[in-house]
């Protein structure tokens, strides 16, 4: 009895395994989530788009790309963002660089409002009968994903909202030993490092405030407990391991009865 129990205890059950589980509450309005507007810090990187039906003045705020002096932290390498060079890195004291306007704080504010203060800046420059347009976003969103994954590192996604299973897929996928039900973010924010808890196993995910990541989220997904006991994740893992033990029990006791 106590081996059966050890070997039911160490298998992982498919409901470990299963995302989303169970079905949403009828009439249940699921909340927006990310209501409130992201605000950049540090590192981020901002895309910048300046446009006039004068080129002239285009070129003026056109950043050069051959120049990497205004990228703050000069060794993060975002591979396959052709735009690296050309976007703008948010430094340590919360500037970014752009040409002939200078330094721009924008450590605290939503890409709409640091929108508003180009163009507020712009003003000065554009003569009557001359347009401007002017656009700003993040150029993808950063995260760093931890632990029981199949690929561990630091990715970007070149999206608007990134959900955390979109980082999982983008990883992956989560390992065998890799436990679902207790997935933690780390999330830095100007007031300090905030940490959650979500359960990818629960339909009600979509209703958690970290479903949808943001900048510079750190994901940490925790192994579950058959990993420390090493006793495997599928049935026929767990036997084989008893199996094992159960020989060397016998061989050790037949070895001391025969010295």
């Amino acid at each position: 009895m106590p081996l059966l129990l050890l070997f039911l205890s160490s298998c992982v059950s498919n409901k470990e395994f299963s995302y989303l589980q169970g079905q949403p509450k009828a009439n249940t309005e699921i909340k927006r989530i990310n209501d409130v507007p992201y605000k950049l810090q540090i590192d981020d990187m901002v895309h910048i788009i300046i446009k006039s039906n004068n080129q002239e003045l285009v070129a003026v705020f056109k950043k050069n790309e051959n120049n990497s002096s205004n990228t703050a932290t000069t060794n993060q390498n975002f591979s396959g963002n052709a735009n690296y060079y050309s976007d703008y890195s948010v430094d340590n004291y919360g500037n970014i660089r752009v040409p002939t306007l200078g330094e721009v704080n924008v450590l605290g504010y939503t890409v709409e409002e640091v929108q508003k203060k180009i163009e507020n800046k712009l003003k000065d420059f554009v003569k009557e009968g001359e347009n401007i347009f002017v656009a700003v976003k993040l150029a993808g969103i950063k995260f760093t994903i931890l632990g029981e994954i199949e690929n561990p590192g630091t990715r970007v996604i070149y999206q608007n909202k990134v959900s955390i299973l979109d980082a999982i897929a983008n990883s992956g996928d989560i390992t065998d030993v890799g436990n679902r039900k207790a997935v933690e973010i780390m999330r830095p924010t100007i007031s300090g490092v905030e940490k959650y808890t979500i359960d990818l196993t629960n339909i009600n995910a979509f209703n958690s405030e970290v479903f949808y990541i943001k900048p510079n989220d750190y994901i940490n997904v925790l192994p579950l407990k058959q990993k420390s006991w090493g006793t495997g994740t599928t049935g026929l893992q767990s036997l084989t391991t008893i199996v094992t033990v159960l020989s060397l029990i016998t061989s050790t006791i037949i070895l001391a009865r025969n010295l």
